[in-house]
Parts: C-alpha cells; sequence; structure tokens
C-alpha cells in the first residue's frame, strides 16, 4: 500500500534547509501507513466535498493533488462508515461516450461528523421564545422544556414498567444510553439510601447551560417514570463531570409514599455532593 506521502502527485523530493526531508522517511513500499495519515487524508476528503459539493474522484484527486487510485480508495473506506455515498453525476448538455462518472456526496451521518451550528440555532430560539413572550416568556421556556421530555418519556417509560421494582433505575439508563446520554446506573455512597443515575454525556448541554429548565424537566421526568421525588446532584451543563441524580428507596430516611410533583434540583453549593 502507498503511504500518504506517495499518494501525492508530483510532491517535490527537496526540502527547505533545515527541514526534514520526506523522502528518507517515507516507510518502504508495501508498508501500511500510519492510521493518523490515512485518517487525516481521508477527513480532507470528506471536507472537500463538504465544501464543493458533490465530486468525482477524479476532481477530489485534482483538487487534493492525490491520485485517483488513493482517492479511491479514500471514498471507499467512507462509503463503508457511511460518510458519503456515490450518485450518478449530472450531466449538461451533450453525453460523451461510456459510463458517467460516479459523483460522491456526503450523507446526513457525513455532515454531522462536522461542526454544525445546531446548539447556537437551538439557544437563539429558545432566546427569542424568552424575550418575544414578555412576563411569559420564561414560563413558555419552560413549558417547552417540559413538552419535550414528555415525548422523550414515553419511549422511556416502557422501558421502566416492564422492569422489577429494582431495575427500574437501570432500565432508565439503559434508555437513556439508546438516546445518547451514556447512562449508567450504580449504587450510592450508601447503598440503603438509593441509587445514583448517572448521565456521562448530555446532547443538550451547551443550551441547558444557557437554559437551566432544560435540567429541570429532564429531573421531573425521572421522577414521574420512577414514582419518588429524585435529586439531582450535578449536571454537565454546570461544570460537573456527570449528571448524577439520586434515587432514594422507598422507605428509606422514613420516606412515606411516593410524592410524583416532588423534584429537588441542587444549587451550585451543593453540586456534587453524595447524598449519604
Amino acid at each position: 500500500m502507498k503511504n500518504a506521502s506517495e499518494e501525492r502527485k508530483g510532491s517535490p523530493a527537496g526540502t527547505a534547509a533545515g527541514a526534514r526531508p520526506v523522502v528518507s522517511e517515507q516507510p518502504a513500499r508495501g508498508a501500511a501507513a500510519p492510521q493518523d495519515e490515512q485518517q487525516g487524508t481521508r477527513n480532507r476528503v470528506a471536507r472537500s466535498i463538504l465544501d464543493h459539493g458533490p465530486s468525482t474522484a477524479a476532481e477530489l484527486a485534482l483538487r487534493l493533488e492525490l491520485t485517483q487510485a488513493a482517492v479511491r480508495r479514500h471514498l471507499d473506506a467512507l462509503a463503508a462508515e457511511g460518510v458519503v455515498e456515490p450518485r450518478e453525476k449530472r450531466v449538461y448538455g451533450t453525453r460523451g461516450r461510456g459510463r458517467p462518472a460516479k459523483a460522491f456526496a456526503l450523507t446526513d451521518c457525513g455532515r454531522d461528523a462536522f461542526d454544525q451550528s445546531y446548539d447556537e440555532l437551538a439557544a437563539d430560539a429558545l432566546r427569542w421564545i424568552a424575550r418575544s413572550g414578555g412576563e411569559e416568556g420564561e414560563a413558555a421556556v419552560a413549558a417547552f422544556a417540559r413538552a419535550r421530555l414528555a415525548a422523550q418519556a414515553e419511549g422511556y417509560r416502557k422501558a421502566v414498567e416492564a422492569a422489577g421494582p429494582e431495575e427500574r433505575t437501570r432500565a432508565l439508563a439503559e434508555a437513556l444510553t439508546a438516546d445518547g446520554y451514556a447512562a449508567t446506573a450504580r449504587s450510592a455512597p450508601n447503598s440503603q439510601l438509593g441509587e445514583q443515575l448517572c448521565q456521562h454525556h448530555c446532547p443538550v448541554a451547551h443550551v441547558a447551560e444557557q437554559f437551566p429548565q432544560l435540567c429541570e424537566a429532564e429531573t421531573e421526568v425521572f421522577s414521574r417514570l420512577l414514582g419518588t421525588h429524585v435529586q439531582r446532584l450535578a449536571t454537565i451543563a454546570h461544570g460537573d463531570g456527570v449528571c448524577t441524580t439520586f434515587i432514594p428507596k422507598a422507605g428509606a430516611h422514613g420516606t412515606t409514599a411516593p410524592d410524583t410533583t416532588k423534584t429537588t434540583t441542587a444549587s451550585a453549593s451543593t453540586a456534587g455532593r453524595n447524598p449519604a
């Protein structure tokens, strides 16, 4: 396999004074190129398609100064990963002989791999709601947060209700993980008091940092799903490493019948503390 340096067309062998020579450091012919070099070139191919639109292997090779064979290898790998997909290139005017060249376009998955402005768009939308609503603006943001979480909660509810009483926190964690929250359930430092639901990733952390109503609505949903009051100890949106929610065991510290409307969110001074 040719390495990344060998794939370049017309690369000069000489180097400036003091620069590291390129040719002498190339792996022997047939040696595998370093993974980071391959991935870097692959990213350049995908980025070129993002910047210039659907492109053929020939167009990419000319643009990136690579051989067409090298570009095709990277396109095959990107297609296997679901980042690009081949399409028949549009021909304007008279079509020449032979099969039309395939143009490669980014898939939705491929576009998501690049920086997007979804967080900024969501935050701008919520700010607009808060400002345009006057005195009711903040309440409107909170209502939106509850409605959004209520729709998500329907899927979580099925998982929780199908689990036994002792497995409901774990079932909720698995349902959250399927939605991208990388959640786990574990015993609290004092296991007799309850459990902790830990979310190691938050897809909306940047927006929740500006609008804590999203975290509050999520905590309320956890309370309803688990049938008990819960306490939010820490959140990624407020700078903590993990979103941590304490779920008490029934009867702990004289707990009576579950109050599904009572939810406690830790203040900044108590965030991250264990309930023990």
